[in-house]
């Protein structure tokens, strides 16, 4: 059997985020992806795919917590996704802890990318089908600076600011 697709969509102070998920054979649900409007690579509601809130209360209540700055980890079950190397990039992503920062040749060494891997490893944050609760937006540039967030840097921004981690 086939795993079905549910969606829905919340209210955020990003604006408003569309989850979609995955019901498993046993009925628990995987997360999937979790996108913003206007961000690059979006996921969009399928054809097939069934609306479900219900589903994602769960989900909701902790991005809830963080958007409150009450939580500052996700405890959530993830679909499988990605690449081998994507996977572990997005493993070492939610290592970064709460209200820190880490470049993107950091990610490539706790990875084993060599010297051009950064540009690898780039790729494979950019292709993170779970913003916010797999922390993309703590990965910066070597100079300090923000780069690259698929939702915006406005977001990125308030990401960090949300938890303290601002740089510059």
């Amino acid at each position: 059997m086939t795993p079905q697709t549910v969606y829905a969509h919340i209210d955020s102070p990003l604006g408003e985020m569309l989850l979609a998920g995955r019901v498993t054979e046993d009925g628990s649900t995987e997360l999937a992806s979790l996108s913003l409007p206007g961000q690059k690579g979006a996921v969009t509601v399928q054809d097939g795919w069934r609306h479900a809130p219900e589903l994602f209360t769960g989900v909701a209540g902790q991005l809830g917590e963080y958007f409150a700055g009450r939580r500052d980890r996700f405890d959530l079950v993830y679909a499988a996704s990605g690449t081998d190397f994507q996977r572990r990039v997005w493993r070492a992503l939610e290592d970064i802890p709460y209200g820190s920062t880490v470049s993107y040749a950091d990610i490539a060494r706790r990875v084993g990318a060599s010297g051009a891997g950064v540009r690898a490893v780039g790729t494979a944050i950019g292709r993170n089908p779970l913003l916010v609760v797999r922390p993309c937006h703590r990965v910066i540039g070597a100079d300090g600076s923000l780069r690259g967030y698929a939702a915006g840097l406005e977001r990125k921004e308030r990401l960090l600011g949300l938890e303290g981690a601002l740089v510059g």
